[in-house]
Formats: structure tokens, C-alpha cells, sequence
């Protein structure tokens, strides 16, 4: 039976964004059976670590997980097209043009997206990300050779175009590159463990899990100056500048997201959470004065574990949706 993750990839290849800010809904044609994620088989894993580059074709509607060459040449006119690109919590996606014969003056378009855009919202969010959403949009039709390579800020990126001459295209290659400091991400898998570090910097890094889950937090430092854990307030996280943040709901954008609960005193235990929403967010607010962490760990809430509420779950909001 598809996973929860599935439904909501294919409802991001239905509703994507195609141009800036705003939304077009697009008609999935001869969908198939295909998973929207690349798995690779044992002996492709071993050929690619052989240093082999992988190489594909790409549909009009694609996502990947993977490194390697992809090429799109249109065998009829193409007006809403995307390529969702996705990778570990860890890694940042590099996007380079190696050609592209598209033809801007005659209405065509290929535009890079640093996130992932869907009915009008945005992963990460415009309070979430480094840059203004202008910015997060790169026009190969504007820049031309003079960006011809791009890098996310994040682990998802993704591609939008249209191309209406018959025979005319783009061929990119997708590499994956090393972030020591993962802030924004969106995960791969329904269950998992990280840990995110915020070295005194001024910024907000949400961990965006598209499943009902059970999550414990095993470990949260706020506010660590040399050595030393400054006392917080007693009363909620009003006015505390450093805290995390879980949110629910259905959409991909966090600051729209429901707040479910909020931790703004450092802890060594375990503190966990069944929250029954279609996609949940772990979020840390940041002042940028110290260096603040937190662990935990996730597993796609069952219907077992829904039923079995306890004191320390979330309970009320979400789980009629289940």
C-alpha cells in the first residue's frame, strides 16, 4: 500500500507553482506506477560507485533523489512542467546546465526554484529562508550563460518549465554537496533520527516530516554560552529568543502551520509526541547569541499508536484526519 509520502509527492506534482508566486494547476497524464522516487537497485548502486555518471531521460513531471546527467526534449508542445530534486538531510543540490535550446522570445521558460513551491506555498518559508522569494527564482530566459550553474540552501530544489517546440530541450546535471550546518530540510523517509545545530546564527531551520508521526525529542541545549545554560523564563517561550517549535497540517509552508507545542527550556530525557498531521515540523527560532541543538527521532504514527493516546501526545488537533 503507497505511503503516505507517495500521496503527497503526487499531490506536489499536481499542484506546483509555474510561475513566480502564483500557481497552476497541472493534469498528470499516463502516470504509471512508477515510485516518485528514484530506488536504486544493488548493481546500479555498485556501478555509480564505480564512478559511472548516471543518465536518464526526464518526464514532463519527475522528482529525483539522485546525482547524475537527465535530458528533456519535448515530443509536443510541454506548458506545465516541473523536476522535484531531493536529497539526504545532509546535502545541498547543485543544478548545472550542460544545454539548453528553448525559446525564450516565443514564450518558453526554465526556471530553477531554491525550495519546493506548492499552491502557493513555500518549503522553507519566506520567514525560514536566507534569501527573498524574488531571489529564490532563477530565469535561465534572464541570466542565460551567466548563471548556468545553481546551488539550493537546502536539500530540496526544484525545476519548472515550458517548452513548445517539438524537438527542443535541456540536458542539467545534478550533483549532491556536503552541508555541515543542515538547516531547512524535508525528509525522505517516514521515520529517522538527526540532530540540528544552529551555531550563533540568526535564523529559524525547520525539519518538515510529510507523515502522521510519533516524534521524541531526546536532547534540547538552548541558550549555551561557554558552558554555562542561561536560566529561562518560567512562563511559556513569550519573549524567550531561543526555542523550538512543533507544528502540524496540511500544507507545506511552515509559518502557515498549526502550533502544537513549544519548548524553550534545555532538557537531557526524552519528551514524545504523537502528532497526527499530514505533515509535521520540528522548528528551531534562533537569536544568533549562542549555540543551540536538538536531537530526536521519528516513526510514521500507525493506527495502533492512535488509538493508545498518552498523557505526553497530542491528541486534539490532526487526528480525525488519520
Amino acid at each position: 500500500m503507497p505511503s503516505a509520502f507517495q500521496f503527497q509527492c503526487h499531490f506536489i506534482l499536481i499542484f506546483l507553482a509555474a510561475s513566480k508566486g502564483e500557481t497552476r494547476y497541472l493534469e498528470v497524464r499516463d502516470a504509471g506506477e512508477d515510485e516518485p522516487f528514484l530506488l536504486l537497485s544493488e548493481d546500479l548502486k555498485r556501478e555509480l560507485s564505480a564512478g559511472q555518471i548516471y543518465r536518464r531521460s526526464l518526464r514532463c513531471i519527475d522528482m529525483l533523489s539522485i546525482e547524475g546527467q537527465f535530458t528533456f526534449t519535448a515530443e509536443q508542445p510541454q506548458l506545465h512542467c516541473a523536476t522535484f530534486f531531493i536529497g539526504e538531510p545532509e546535502e545541498l543540490i547543485t543544478i548545472d546546465y550542460n544545454f539548453v535550446n528553448i525559446d525564450c522570445q516565443g514564450g518558453d521558460f526554465l526556471k530553477v526554484f531554491d525550495g519546493w513551491i506548492l499552491k502557493g506555498e513555500k518549503f522553507p518559508s519566506s520567514l525560514d529562508h536566507p534569501l527573498p522569494t524574488s531571489q529564490r527564482y532563477i530565469d535561465f530566459c534572464e541570466s542565460g550563460n551567466i548563471q548556468r550553474s545553481i546551488r539550493s540552501s537546502q536539500n530540496v530544489a526544484m525545476i519548472f518549465f515550458r517548452i513548445q517546440q517539438p524537438g527542443n530541450g535541456f540536458t542539467v546535471t545534478v550533483k549532491k554537496n556536503a552541508n555541515l550546518f543542515p538547516c531547512n530540510v524535508i525528509s525522505q523517509t517516514p521515520s529517522g533520527r538527526f540532530t540540528m545545530v544552529i551555531p550563533h546564527q540568526h535564523r529559524n531551520c525547520s525539519f518538515s516530516i510529510i507523515y502522521p508521526v510519533v516524534i521524541k525529542i531526546s536532547d534540547l541545549i538552548l541558550g549555551h554560552l561557554n558552558g554555562l545554560f542561561l536560566k529561562k523564563p518560567s512562563a511559556g517561550c513569550a519573549g524567550v529568543g531561543d526555542f523550538v517549535e512543533l507544528l502540524g497540517g496540511t500544507g507545506l509552508d511552515p509559518s502557515k502551520m498549526f502550533p502544537l507545542a513549544d519548548l524553550c527550556h534545555s532538557f537531557h530525557g526524552s519528551a514524545q509526541m504523537k502528532i497526527g498531521c499530514d505533515n509535521t515540523v520540528l522548528r528551531m527560532v534562533s537569536s544568533g547569541k549562542h549555540i543551540n541543538r536538538v536531537t530526536f527521532e521519528y516513526h510514521q504514527l500507525n493506527l495502533q499508536e492512535t488509538e493508545n493516546r498518552k498523557e505526553n501526545s497530542i491528541e486534539e488537533f490532526c487526528f480525525p484526519s488519520i
